[in-house]
C-alpha cells in the first residue's frame, strides 16, 4: 500500500484481486478505510473506543476480542457470573467511560470448557456497546 498526501486528501493505492486500485478520500476517512482493509473491529461506548482488534472471534453473533486489545482503564471487575452449558462460567466487567458506568457490559470466560477454548480470556460486549468494523 502506498500513501501520498495531496492537500486535505490522501491517495491510497490498494492491491485488490490482482488490480491496483486508487482511492482519493478525505483525511478523516483515511483511518476508516484502513480499518476496513484490515478488518479492524471496534467496541465503542459513550463515544469512546474501549477495544479494537483485527483478530476477533465470532460466536453466536458476538465478537470476542483478545484480552490484550481491550483498553483496560475502562474496565472494572464485576461480581456477576453466569454459566453457559457449553462455554463455562462467564465473568463480567463494568465498562466505565467519562464517569458513566455500564454495569456488566462485557464478559469473558477465564476457564472455558473444551468446546470454547478458542475464546478463553477473550472479551465480548452487549448492553449498548457498539461493535463495528
Amino acid at each position: 500500500m502506498h500513501d501520498t498526501d495531496a492537500g486535505n486528501t490522501s491517495e491510497i493505492f490498494v492491491a485488490y484481486e490482482d488490480r491496483l486500485m486508487s482511492l482519493s478520500i478525505l483525511k478523516k476517512e483515511h483511518d476508516r478505510l484502513i480499518c476496513l482493509i484490515l478488518n479492524i473491529m471496534k467496541a465503542t461506548w459513550n463515544g469512546t473506543t474501549v477495544a479494537e482488534s483485527n483478530d476477533t472471534i465470532v460466536i453466536e453473533g458476538n465478537h470476542y476480542f483478545p484480552e490484550d486489545s481491550i483498553k483496560s482503564n475502562y474496565f472494572q471487575p464485576s461480581s456477576t457470573h453466569t454459566v453457559c452449558g457449553w462455554k463455562g462460567t462467564a465473568c463480567y466487567y463494568d465498562v466505565v467511560v467519562n464517569g458513566d458506568t455500564n454495569a456488566d457490559a462485557a464478559w469473558y470466560y477465564p476457564e472455558a470448557k473444551a468446546d470454547a477454548k478458542n475464546i478463553e480470556g477473550y472479551v465480548a460486549f452487549w448492553k449498548g456497546i457498539q461493535v463495528t468494523e
